[in-house]
Protein backbone atom coordinates (compact mmCIF):
# COMPACT_ATOMS: atom_id res chain seq x y z
CA UNK A 1 0.00 0.00 0.00
CA UNK A 2 2.32 2.24 0.62
CA UNK A 3 4.53 1.86 -2.53
CA UNK A 4 1.00 2.48 -4.37
CA UNK A 5 0.99 5.81 -2.20
CA UNK A 6 4.13 6.91 -2.98
CA UNK A 7 3.59 6.55 -7.17
CA UNK A 8 0.27 8.30 -6.85
CA UNK A 9 2.04 11.09 -4.67
CA UNK A 10 4.61 11.15 -7.12
CA UNK A 11 2.46 11.24 -10.00
CA UNK A 12 0.14 14.43 -8.57
CA UNK A 13 3.39 16.24 -8.29
CA UNK A 14 4.90 15.72 -11.63
CA UNK A 15 1.07 16.58 -12.62
CA UNK A 16 1.09 19.81 -10.93
CA UNK A 17 4.35 21.24 -11.95
CA UNK A 18 3.63 20.43 -15.32
CA UNK A 19 0.37 22.44 -14.77
CA UNK A 20 2.05 25.03 -13.68
CA UNK A 21 4.88 24.94 -15.98
CA UNK A 22 2.17 24.72 -19.18
CA UNK A 23 0.43 28.06 -17.38
CA UNK A 24 3.49 30.29 -17.03
CA UNK A 25 3.95 29.14 -20.56
CA UNK A 26 0.59 30.25 -21.62
CA UNK A 27 1.02 33.76 -19.77
CA UNK A 28 4.43 34.36 -21.32
CA UNK A 29 2.70 33.45 -25.14
CA UNK A 30 -0.25 35.80 -24.11
CA UNK A 31 -0.09 39.09 -26.79
CA UNK A 32 -1.18 42.12 -24.49
CA UNK A 33 0.06 45.11 -25.80
CA UNK A 34 1.02 45.73 -29.44
CA UNK A 35 3.68 48.10 -27.77
CA UNK A 36 4.55 49.72 -24.50
CA UNK A 37 6.73 52.04 -22.60
CA UNK A 38 7.47 52.04 -19.03
CA UNK A 39 10.02 54.15 -16.64
CA UNK A 40 11.36 55.15 -13.21
CA UNK A 41 12.95 57.75 -11.71
CA UNK A 42 14.90 56.18 -8.73
CA UNK A 43 13.46 54.16 -5.38
CA UNK A 44 14.27 54.54 -2.30
CA UNK A 45 12.57 55.97 1.39
CA UNK A 46 10.08 57.79 -0.81
CA UNK A 47 7.57 58.81 1.60
CA UNK A 48 4.61 61.11 1.37
CA UNK A 49 4.71 62.78 4.54
CA UNK A 50 8.42 63.99 3.67
CA UNK A 51 7.10 65.22 0.25
CA UNK A 52 5.26 68.76 -0.37
CA UNK A 53 2.33 68.91 -2.77
CA UNK A 54 4.18 71.28 -5.02
CA UNK A 55 7.40 68.86 -5.29
CA UNK A 56 5.20 65.73 -5.61
CA UNK A 57 3.52 67.55 -8.53
CA UNK A 58 6.67 68.60 -10.24
CA UNK A 59 7.59 64.72 -9.88
CA UNK A 60 4.71 63.28 -11.63
CA UNK A 61 4.55 66.12 -14.35
CA UNK A 62 7.96 65.29 -15.12
CA UNK A 63 7.26 61.39 -15.51
CA UNK A 64 4.28 61.91 -17.10
CA UNK A 65 6.16 64.33 -19.92
CA UNK A 66 9.31 61.28 -20.08
CA UNK A 67 6.88 58.55 -20.79
CA UNK A 68 4.27 60.38 -23.00
CA UNK A 69 7.42 61.21 -25.35
CA UNK A 70 8.11 57.78 -26.00
CA UNK A 71 4.73 56.71 -26.06
CA UNK A 72 4.22 59.49 -28.90
CA UNK A 73 7.69 57.57 -30.66
CA UNK A 74 6.21 54.23 -30.30
CA UNK A 75 2.10 54.78 -31.54
CA UNK A 76 3.94 56.83 -34.56
CA UNK A 77 5.80 53.40 -35.24
CA UNK A 78 8.93 54.62 -34.18
CA UNK A 79 11.57 52.78 -32.92
CA UNK A 80 11.68 51.25 -29.17
CA UNK A 81 15.36 52.11 -29.21
CA UNK A 82 14.78 55.57 -30.02
CA UNK A 83 11.67 55.58 -27.71
CA UNK A 84 13.93 54.72 -24.76
CA UNK A 85 16.36 57.43 -25.42
CA UNK A 86 14.61 60.12 -26.37
CA UNK A 87 12.70 59.78 -22.88
CA UNK A 88 15.85 59.18 -20.64
CA UNK A 89 17.26 62.38 -22.14
CA UNK A 90 13.63 63.95 -20.73
CA UNK A 91 14.86 62.46 -17.54
CA UNK A 92 18.36 63.42 -17.76
CA UNK A 93 17.69 67.20 -18.49
CA UNK A 94 15.51 67.49 -14.68
CA UNK A 95 17.47 68.10 -11.91
CA UNK A 96 14.72 66.13 -10.31
CA UNK A 97 16.66 62.94 -10.99
CA UNK A 98 20.01 61.49 -10.76
CA UNK A 99 20.72 61.36 -14.15
CA UNK A 100 22.33 64.46 -16.41
CA UNK A 101 21.40 67.00 -14.49
CA UNK A 102 20.57 66.43 -11.62
CA UNK A 103 23.53 64.09 -10.62
CA UNK A 104 25.03 63.24 -7.17
CA UNK A 105 28.38 64.63 -6.09
CA UNK A 106 31.49 62.98 -5.60
CA UNK A 107 33.66 63.29 -2.54
CA UNK A 108 35.87 65.04 -4.78
CA UNK A 109 32.66 67.57 -5.22
CA UNK A 110 32.38 66.29 -8.87
CA UNK A 111 30.01 64.50 -11.06
CA UNK A 112 30.69 61.22 -12.48
CA UNK A 113 27.73 59.73 -14.84
CA UNK A 114 26.86 56.18 -16.11
CA UNK A 115 24.74 54.86 -18.84
CA UNK A 116 23.69 51.73 -20.14
CA UNK A 117 21.47 50.66 -23.37
CA UNK A 118 20.32 47.25 -24.62
CA UNK A 119 19.06 46.22 -27.84
CA UNK A 120 16.59 42.90 -27.50
CA UNK A 121 16.55 42.31 -30.95
CA UNK A 122 20.48 41.56 -31.51
CA UNK A 123 21.78 41.83 -27.96
CA UNK A 124 23.95 44.42 -28.35
CA UNK A 125 24.89 46.70 -25.82
CA UNK A 126 26.60 49.82 -24.76
CA UNK A 127 27.50 51.61 -21.97
CA UNK A 128 29.61 54.66 -20.61
CA UNK A 129 31.07 54.94 -16.87
CA UNK A 130 32.43 57.75 -14.77
CA UNK A 131 31.88 60.38 -17.73
CA UNK A 132 32.05 64.50 -16.85
CA UNK A 133 31.72 66.23 -19.81
CA UNK A 134 28.88 64.42 -21.91
CA UNK A 135 25.47 66.28 -21.80
CA UNK A 136 23.63 62.62 -22.64
CA UNK A 137 25.00 59.31 -21.08
CA UNK A 138 22.09 57.63 -22.56
CA UNK A 139 22.76 58.48 -25.77
CA UNK A 140 26.48 58.49 -25.89
CA UNK A 141 25.59 55.12 -24.37
CA UNK A 142 23.92 54.02 -27.97
CA UNK A 143 26.35 55.44 -29.87
CA UNK A 144 29.08 52.67 -28.71
CA UNK A 145 26.70 50.37 -29.91
CA UNK A 146 26.48 51.93 -33.52
CA UNK A 147 30.12 53.48 -33.85
CA UNK A 148 32.61 51.16 -31.84
CA UNK A 149 33.62 47.54 -31.95
CA UNK A 150 33.11 48.12 -28.05
CA UNK A 151 30.65 47.47 -25.21
CA UNK A 152 31.87 49.76 -22.36
CA UNK A 153 33.89 53.12 -22.38
CA UNK A 154 35.22 54.81 -19.51
CA UNK A 155 36.44 58.40 -18.04
CA UNK A 156 38.35 60.24 -20.62
CA UNK A 157 38.48 57.73 -23.04
CA UNK A 158 34.71 57.79 -23.21
CA UNK A 159 34.75 61.67 -23.30
CA UNK A 160 37.02 61.43 -26.32
CA UNK A 161 34.61 58.82 -28.15
CA UNK A 162 31.83 61.20 -27.80
CA UNK A 163 33.57 64.61 -28.85
CA UNK A 164 35.12 62.33 -31.95
CA UNK A 165 30.99 61.11 -32.75
CA UNK A 166 29.68 65.30 -32.87
CA UNK A 167 27.90 64.12 -29.28
CA UNK A 168 27.30 67.61 -27.26
CA UNK A 169 29.94 67.98 -24.90
CA UNK A 170 29.24 70.82 -21.55
CA UNK A 171 31.16 72.45 -18.84
CA UNK A 172 31.09 70.35 -16.13
CA UNK A 173 29.37 73.26 -14.61
CA UNK A 174 26.24 72.07 -15.83
CA UNK A 175 25.62 69.23 -13.47
CA UNK A 176 26.04 71.29 -10.40
CA UNK A 177 22.37 71.58 -9.35
CA UNK A 178 22.54 73.29 -5.27
CA UNK A 179 20.61 70.50 -3.50
CA UNK A 180 22.73 67.84 -4.40
CA UNK A 181 26.03 70.09 -3.69
CA UNK A 182 24.16 70.29 -0.40
CA UNK A 183 23.28 67.16 0.47
CA UNK A 184 27.37 66.02 -0.32
CA UNK A 185 28.14 68.41 2.53
CA UNK A 186 25.78 67.08 5.09
CA UNK A 187 27.04 63.38 4.75
CA UNK A 188 30.15 65.03 4.90
CA UNK A 189 29.80 66.39 8.36
CA UNK A 190 27.75 63.19 9.62
CA UNK A 191 31.28 61.37 8.38
CA UNK A 192 33.43 63.92 10.17
CA UNK A 193 31.35 63.76 13.67
CA UNK A 194 31.43 60.25 13.44
CA UNK A 195 35.31 60.25 12.39
CA UNK A 196 35.67 62.32 15.80
CA UNK A 197 34.21 59.46 17.57
CA UNK A 198 37.33 56.83 15.69
CA UNK A 199 33.69 55.52 13.59
CA UNK A 200 36.76 54.68 10.43
CA UNK A 201 34.24 53.00 8.42
CA UNK A 202 32.60 56.77 8.06
CA UNK A 203 34.58 58.05 6.47
CA UNK A 204 34.19 55.41 3.10
CA UNK A 205 29.90 54.97 3.36
CA UNK A 206 27.08 56.96 4.43
CA UNK A 207 25.87 55.43 7.71
CA UNK A 208 21.97 56.33 6.32
CA UNK A 209 22.63 54.61 2.87
CA UNK A 210 19.96 52.16 3.29
CA UNK A 211 17.92 55.17 3.90
CA UNK A 212 18.30 57.33 0.87
CA UNK A 213 17.09 57.42 -2.52
CA UNK A 214 18.53 56.07 -5.26
CA UNK A 215 17.58 58.67 -8.00
CA UNK A 216 19.15 56.63 -11.40
CA UNK A 217 16.36 56.81 -14.16
CA UNK A 218 15.42 53.76 -16.85
CA UNK A 219 13.26 53.23 -19.25
CA UNK A 220 12.05 49.76 -21.44
CA UNK A 221 10.15 50.06 -24.15
CA UNK A 222 8.76 47.32 -27.08
CA UNK A 223 7.69 48.86 -30.59
CA UNK A 224 5.41 47.57 -33.09
CA UNK A 225 7.96 45.53 -34.57
CA UNK A 226 8.11 43.11 -31.54
CA UNK A 227 11.33 44.87 -30.47
CA UNK A 228 12.41 45.60 -26.39
CA UNK A 229 15.46 48.14 -26.01
CA UNK A 230 16.38 49.09 -22.42
CA UNK A 231 18.25 51.85 -20.89
CA UNK A 232 19.74 53.13 -17.52
CA UNK A 233 21.12 56.03 -16.63
CA UNK A 234 22.40 57.76 -13.57
CA UNK A 235 24.76 60.07 -11.49
CA UNK A 236 25.83 57.42 -9.15
CA UNK A 237 25.48 57.41 -5.26
CA UNK A 238 26.70 60.71 -3.69
CA UNK A 239 30.20 60.68 -2.13
CA UNK A 240 31.30 57.97 -4.06
CA UNK A 241 34.99 57.60 -3.65
CA UNK A 242 38.02 55.86 -6.08
CA UNK A 243 36.55 55.64 -9.52
CA UNK A 244 33.16 53.72 -7.64
CA UNK A 245 30.89 52.30 -10.22
CA UNK A 246 27.28 50.95 -9.56
CA UNK A 247 25.19 48.21 -11.73
CA UNK A 248 23.77 51.02 -13.84
CA UNK A 249 26.58 50.92 -17.22
CA UNK A 250 26.89 46.79 -16.31
CA UNK A 251 24.81 44.91 -19.11
CA UNK A 252 22.81 42.45 -16.94
CA UNK A 253 23.01 43.95 -13.61
CA UNK A 254 21.38 47.43 -14.26
CA UNK A 255 20.33 46.87 -18.11
CA UNK A 256 19.13 43.86 -20.14
CA UNK A 257 16.99 43.17 -22.89
CA UNK A 258 16.07 40.22 -24.83
CA UNK A 259 13.21 39.99 -27.31
CA UNK A 260 12.73 36.17 -26.32
CA UNK A 261 12.04 37.20 -22.74
CA UNK A 262 11.76 40.74 -21.78
CA UNK A 263 13.45 44.33 -21.03
CA UNK A 264 14.58 45.36 -17.64
CA UNK A 265 16.47 48.79 -15.68
CA UNK A 266 17.03 48.50 -12.12
CA UNK A 267 17.62 51.22 -9.24
CA UNK A 268 19.01 50.83 -6.25
CA UNK A 269 22.25 50.13 -4.16
CA UNK A 270 24.12 49.08 -7.04
CA UNK A 271 26.72 46.58 -5.48
CA UNK A 272 23.80 44.30 -5.11
CA UNK A 273 22.40 44.82 -8.38
CA UNK A 274 25.86 43.46 -9.40
CA UNK A 275 26.31 40.33 -7.45
CA UNK A 276 22.79 39.53 -8.29
CA UNK A 277 23.27 40.35 -11.84
CA UNK A 278 18.94 41.37 -11.08
CA UNK A 279 18.50 42.39 -15.03
CA UNK A 280 19.66 39.02 -16.69
CA UNK A 281 18.33 36.76 -13.82
CA UNK A 282 15.19 37.79 -15.06
CA UNK A 283 15.28 37.43 -18.58
CA UNK A 284 16.97 34.06 -17.45
CA UNK A 285 14.29 32.47 -14.89
CA UNK A 286 11.78 33.55 -17.99
CA UNK A 287 13.55 31.90 -20.59
CA UNK A 288 14.30 28.95 -18.65
CA UNK A 289 12.14 28.38 -16.14
CA UNK A 290 9.01 29.97 -18.14
CA UNK A 291 8.06 31.74 -15.14
CA UNK A 292 6.31 35.16 -16.31
CA UNK A 293 7.54 38.69 -15.91
CA UNK A 294 5.54 39.36 -12.55
CA UNK A 295 6.98 35.59 -11.06
CA UNK A 296 10.40 36.60 -12.19
CA UNK A 297 10.40 40.44 -10.97
CA UNK A 298 9.12 39.20 -8.03
CA UNK A 299 11.12 36.63 -6.71
CA UNK A 300 14.41 38.58 -7.99
CA UNK A 301 13.85 41.54 -5.84
CA UNK A 302 11.56 40.55 -3.06
CA UNK A 303 13.35 37.29 -2.81
CA UNK A 304 16.68 37.17 -3.82
CA UNK A 305 17.96 40.92 -3.51
CA UNK A 306 16.08 41.19 -0.23
CA UNK A 307 17.71 38.29 1.23
CA UNK A 308 21.12 39.21 0.18
CA UNK A 309 20.58 42.93 1.76
CA UNK A 310 20.11 44.63 -1.00
CA UNK A 311 17.37 47.57 -1.71
CA UNK A 312 16.00 48.86 -5.18
CA UNK A 313 13.36 47.69 -7.44
CA UNK A 314 13.36 47.52 -11.31
CA UNK A 315 10.61 48.23 -14.17
CA UNK A 316 10.21 45.56 -16.65
CA UNK A 317 8.56 44.54 -19.62
CA UNK A 318 8.27 41.37 -21.72
CA UNK A 319 7.57 40.40 -25.47
CA UNK A 320 4.27 40.65 -25.00
CA UNK A 321 3.86 44.11 -23.59
CA UNK A 322 3.21 43.12 -19.87
CA UNK A 323 4.80 45.33 -17.51
CA UNK A 324 5.94 44.97 -13.95
CA UNK A 325 6.72 47.42 -11.41
CA UNK A 326 8.90 45.74 -8.46
CA UNK A 327 10.51 47.03 -5.71
CA UNK A 328 10.96 46.73 -1.60
CA UNK A 329 11.88 50.26 -1.14
CA UNK A 330 9.02 52.51 0.37
CA UNK A 331 9.04 54.11 -2.89
CA UNK A 332 10.01 54.30 -6.32
CA UNK A 333 8.96 57.14 -9.15
CA UNK A 334 7.28 55.15 -11.72
CA UNK A 335 5.13 55.54 -14.95
CA UNK A 336 3.83 53.14 -17.93
CA UNK A 337 1.58 53.89 -20.64
CA UNK A 338 0.09 51.04 -23.14
CA UNK A 339 -1.12 50.86 -26.42
CA UNK A 340 -4.62 52.11 -25.25
CA UNK A 341 -2.82 54.65 -23.94
CA UNK A 342 -3.53 54.10 -20.69
CA UNK A 343 -1.31 56.08 -18.29
CA UNK A 344 0.34 55.48 -14.97
CA UNK A 345 1.89 57.30 -12.21
CA UNK A 346 3.39 57.07 -8.90
CA UNK A 347 5.85 57.73 -6.58
CA UNK A 348 4.64 55.60 -3.48
CA UNK A 349 3.97 51.93 -2.02
CA UNK A 350 0.63 50.73 -3.13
Amino acid sequence: MKNIFYCLTLIFLLFSCNKTRTTSKKQNDTPTNEFAIIIHGGAGTILKKNMTPEKEAAYKAKLEEAVRTGYEILKNGGSSGDAVVKTIQVMEESPLFNAGKGAVFTHEETNELDASFMDGKTLNAGAVAGVKDIKSPIEAARTVITNSDHVMLSGAGASQFAKEQGLEIVDPSYFYTENRFKSLQRIKDKQKTELDHDDKKAAFYDADIKNSKYGTVGCVALDKDGNITAGTSTGGMTNKRWGRIGDSPIIGSGTYANNKTCGVSSTGWGEYFIRTQVAYDISAQMEYQQKTLKEATKDVIQNKLTKLGGTGGVVALDKNGNMSFEFNTAGMYRASMNDKGDLVVKIYAD
